[in-house]
């Protein structure tokens, strides 16, 4: 399980993308797609297609980190735009380790995948 600062921001982009993409074709897409600035200490989560991976991308001052994530069985409940026009989503922190963890954000259950012992 992952856990995050309170204060930390987080930008999901509804869109997939194409999980090839590492430290410089996400960066990218943060500047030309999401229209932010990837140096700001915000962590950037990005999909693919099937919602089974996802790639999380941060800079602590020093450099880009880059997280993945494979799901074996499953998919991410991921949001879809509302407006049509949104790219992005900010969550809070803790949403974020919800949505990691398997937890479906729309209905606060736990998806099929998703095993506690």
């Amino acid at each position: 399980m992952l856990s995050f600062a309170g204060s930390l921001k987080v930008f999901l982009a509804l869109e997939p993308c194409d999980m090839r993409k590492g430290f410089n074709g996400l960066p990218a897409l943060i500047t030309g797609r999401l229209q932010e600035n990837p140096q700001t200490g915000a962590l950037f989560v990005f999909t693919n297609k099937r919602h089974n991976r996802i790639k999380i991308l941060f800079w602590d001052r020093t450099g880009l980190w880059i997280c993945t994530k494979r799901l074996e069985h499953g998919t991410f409940s991921w949001p879809k735009a509302t407006d049509g026009a949104s790219t992005k989503l900010s969550l809070s922190p803790e949403a974020l380790s919800l949505l990691t963890d398997g937890v479906d954000l729309r209905d606060a259950k736990l998806r099929p995948w998703y095993q506690r012992e």
